[in-house]
C-alpha cells in the first residue's frame, strides 16, 4: 500500500490544525460566558455638595434555574451594599426561573431599585441561527414563542419595593438625593410608548435617569433632549462575540456597535454640559442564549457605577 502524497499529508495537517484550534477557540468562549465580572465606572451627573451613590446596574441575566454558578455570583453582589440598583431586563430564560432570579437577587431586593423588562421575560428563548445577529435586522420578532412568568417576577419586583418604570415616570429619593426616572418597555419589541414619557424631565429633580432595556436611538434622543443626566440600557450583550482590537460587530439594534456597551455620550459627539445630551451606560450583561452560551472577548458583567458631582469625576 503506497504512503499519502506529501500534498495529502498537508491537506491531514492543515484540517486537523483546524479541527485542534476550533475546539481550543469553542473551550475559550464556552470559559469565558461563565467568566462573570463586576465592572466600576465613575460618572460625573450629581449636584456640588451630594454625597456619591452607588448604583449597581443589572442586565441580561437571562437566568435558568440550574445556573448555579451564575447565581451564586449574583448573590455576592450584596456584599457591594448598592444605594440604588438598576434592573435594564431580560432577567429569565426559562419558564421556572423566577425562585431562582428572586433567590438570586437576595439582600438586593431590600435596596431602593428600579426595573424594566426586555423580551427575555416575556417570551421563552427559541433556537436560531446565531449569525443571524450579524445581518440586517429583518424585523423578526419572536412573540410567537411561549409566555415567560413575568408578571410574577414583575409582583415579586414591586412587592419589595422596586420601582416598575414600564412607560412610566416616578421620583425616589436615595441618601437625600431626589431622582427623577423615566422608563419606557421593551424598545427591541416596539413596545417603548415615548409619547408617555415624553416632556422636560423634573428640573427639582437633583438628578434625573432614563432606563430602557435596548438603547434604541429614537429613545435615547428624547431622554438625551428632554433633559435626562444619563440613560441606563441593556440588550446588546456587549456584541457577544468581538474581535480584539476591534470590538464588537453588532448591537442588535439601531446603535452603532463603538457604543455596544461601557459608558459613553449621547449624542456620541456631544460633551458634558452639551444642552440636549446625556451620559449612556450601557451593559453588557451577564448572560447569553441558552442555546448558545458562548462569549469572545466580552465577558459578562455587572457594573457598579458611582455617581459622584460634576467637576471632580475621573473617568475610565
Amino acid at each position: 500500500m503506497s504512503s499519502p502524497s506529501p500534498a495529502h499529508r498537508t491537506v491531514a495537517g492543515v484540517v486537523a490544525a483546524g479541527a485542534v484550534a476550533g475546539a481550543t477557540l469553542t473551550a475559550y468562549a464556552l470559559a469565558e460566558a461563565r467568566a462573570y465580572t463586576l465592572r466600576r465606572v465613575t460618572v460625573p451627573v450629581l449636584p456640588p455638595g451630594s454625597p456619591d451613590l452607588r448604583v449597581l446596574h443589572l442586565s441580561d441575566v437571562h437566568l435558568t434555574p440550574g445556573q448555579r454558578r451564575k447565581r451564586e455570583w449574583l448573590r455576592g453582589l450584596a456584599g457591594l451594599r448598592p444605594d440604588l440598583v438598576v434592573d435594564t431586563g431580560d432577567n429569565m430564560a426559562h419558564p421556572d426561573a423566577v425562585p431562582a432570579v428572586l433567590e438570586s437577587y437576595g439582600e438586593l431586593l431590600a435596596a431602593p431599585g428600579v426595573f424594566v423588562f426586555g423580551s427575555n421575560d416575556y417570551y421563552s428563548p427559541t433556537l436560531r441561527n446565531p449569525l443571524k445577529y450579524l445581518l440586517p435586522d429583518d424585523g423578526t420578532r419572536h412573540t410567537d414563542a411561549p409566555e415567560l412568568p413575568w408578571r410574577e417576577l414583575r409582583d415579586a419586583f414591586t412587592g419589595a419595593g422596586w420601582a416598575d418604570l414600564t412607560n412610566t415616570r416616578t421620583t425616589i429619593e436615595v441618601r437625600g438625593v431626589r431622582i427623577a426616572f423615566a422608563g419606557v418597555d421593551d424598545p427591541h419589541l416596539s413596545y417603548d410608548r415615548l409619547d408617555e414619557i415624553a416632556g422636560p424631565a423634573d428640573p427639582d429633580a437633583d438628578l434625573r435617569l432614563g432606563v430602557a432595556h435596548a438603547p434604541y436611538l429614537r429613545v435615547l434622543d428624547q431622554l438625551a433632549a428632554d433633559g435626562y443626566d444619563a440613560v441606563l440600557a441593556g440588550h446588546t450583550h456587549g456584541g457577544q462575540v468581538c474581535l480584539p482590537g476591534v470590538g464588537a460587530l453588532t448591537t442588535n439594534c439601531d446603535l452603532e456597535p463603538a457604543r455596544a456597551k461601557g459608558l459613553h455620550r449621547h449624542p456620541a459627539t456631544s460633551r458634558p454640559g452639551d444642552p440636549g445630551s446625556s451620559w449612556l451606560h450601557v451593559s453588557a450583561g451577564l448572560g447569553t442564549s441558552p442555546y448558545a452560551r458562548i462569549r469572545v472577548a466580552c465577558r459578562p458583567e455587572a457594573t457598579l457605577l458611582t455617581l459622584v458631582p460634576t467637576g471632580r469625576a475621573h473617568l475610565p
